[in-house]
């Protein structure tokens, strides 16, 4: 294996980790701005009111886009396991 493999190998997997966060992170990141600009306006200073909302998005985001995330990471893994060989020898 050559280190040009393990750097790609490094490479893919990140990319992959990377855009599984970001479907997760970026609604609620967006819920979370818009609870903090509502604070802001009402003065309203309750921790659950920014959690609960950023919560229950991950979750639906997860519902919809669970299956295709499970689908890219399986096949993402099954690529690898199927080119151990060509990888050792």
């Amino acid at each position: 294996m050559t280190p040009e493999t393990i750097i790609q190998i490094g490479q893919e997997s990140l990319f992959y980790l990377t855009v599984l966060l970001l479907i997760l992170l970026v609604p609620a990141l967006i819920v979370g701005v818009l609870i903090s600009m509502f604070q802001a306006a009402t003065q309203i200073n309750e921790m659950t009111l920014s959690f609960i909302p950023k919560l229950l998005v991950t979750l639906f985001v997860m519902v919809l886009a669970g299956p295709w995330m499970l689908q890219m990471i399986t096949e993402y893994t099954l690529r690898l396991f199927q080119n151990i060989p060509s990888l050792l020898g």
